[in-house]
């Protein structure tokens, strides 16, 4: 079911927020404010179709401007946030690329001279910045660019409305014998919001007497599919089925794994991999995000939590050794009845990843 039009006759705030979603993808160009004083039109630099474009300034992250010397102590230290910049000429797309995408400073080592400008419009360039994460590309944009086509018209406000949890909804389930369990059912969500589908999968027989193990576990291409041994996310699916399916077996509880589509910690398959490339130029998975002006943690965790009220599990023993994600389920209403270690070994292709997740992401041994 499509969102009802506003009053006006005019699309609603998160349906113009999912638009402007689908149109970084695109390529084209956002008009937020339309008609107001702080009215600024930005292009996505990576997606942009309109090659002929230009533009006298640029919109990028804090951690981008540090690496050309742009930003000060204090807006480095917040790396998503963004800083507009000016420079001698007006950009071409050919020029902005580079300057968007940190993995190219080593072909392209010679930039600027570039100066950061006051920002009038913070709360449109944070939502800007937001809106590329959710979209999946750089957060760098061409503001006010000449022949950039027709822009897609939204305001900084219809962001919040963006909520995929608070719409999310199940859609269908079956049963799905698998090799860990033969007793099984998957369950698949779907939010009016997104279009990426979220899946649970319920091992053992749903019982409310002991609360059910439970396992987050964020899609990894790489991992999961592909046997990476950057990460230790295939390992941690299988160890996770597998406890489950021995609590099922033994008869004494159940357990749910949520297989949520937000790759690389909520910044996208592509962005991972761009990340993966500066951690192959010698900085970690936390320097690598933060370059390329992105968190190193966005996962929506709410998410997690209305599947798992969807389910009726509002009381779960939770499979992990990160405490955010105990932190954030009980903030979105989950009791987290006990958090079970979920450790497995390294190797070394992963044990500096590892060692970052532990000493500065706050992950625990056991």
């Amino acid at each position: 079911m499509s969102d009802p039009p506003s009053s006006l006759g005019q699309p609603s705030p998160e349906r113009r927020a999912a638009q402007a979603v689908d149109a970084l993808r695109h390529g084209w160009p956002l008009a937020f404010g339309a008609g107001t004083p702080d009215a600024v039109t930005l292009l996505p630099i990576e997606t942009a179709i309109a090659s002929e474009a230009t533009s006298g300034r640029l919109l990028i992250s804090a951690a981008r401007a540090a690496t050309l010397k742009l930003a000060n102590q204090r807006e480095a230290a917040v790396p998503h946030a963004p800083v507009l910049i000016h420079g001698g000429e007006p950009f071409t797309l050919a020029d902005a690329t580079p300057i968007a995408d940190p993995a190219l400073d080593l072909a392209n080592p010679l930039k600027g001279p570039f100066r950061a400008e006051p920002l009038a419009w913070e709360e449109t360039a944070r939502t800007a910045m937001e809106l590329a994460r959710v979209a999946g590309i750089l957060p760098a944009f061409m503001v006010d660019p000449r022949d950039a086509g027709e822009p897609h018209p939204l305001l900084a406000q219809d962001l919040a409305a963006y909520s995929e949890a608070a719409r999310l909804r199940i859609v269908t389930r079956a049963r799905l014998p698998i090799a860990a369990s033969e007793t099984c059912e998957i369950v698949a969500f779907r939010s009016p919001a997104d279009t990426r589908e979220h899946i649970a999968l319920i091992i053992g027989r749903q019982s409310g007497e002991k609360a059910p193990l439970v396992r987050l576990h964020s899609e990894c291409l790489t991992g999961d599919i592909l046997g990476s041994l950057k990460c230790d996310c295939g390992p941690q699916l299988d160890a996770a089925l597998h406890a489950m399916a021995t609590e099922a077996r033994e008869g004494s509880g159940w357990g749910i794994l949520l297989y949520l589509r937000q790759e690389g910690r909520g910044i996208g398959l592509v962005n991972k991999l761009r990340a993966y490339r500066l951690q192959d130029q010698g900085f970690d998975t936390v320097e690598a995000n933060q370059r390329l002006g992105l968190p190193d943690e966005a996962r929506d965790f709410p998410t997690a939590a209305r599947m798992l009220d969807l389910l009726g599990a509002g009381a779960i023993r939770l499979l992990t050794n990160n405490p955010a994600k105990v932190a954030a389920l009980e903030a979105a209403g989950i009791t987290v009845a006990e958090r079970v270690a979920h450790q497995l070994p390294e190797n070394p292709h992963n044990a500096r990843y590892l060692a970052t997740k532990r000493d500065r992401s706050g992950h625990l041994l056991t």
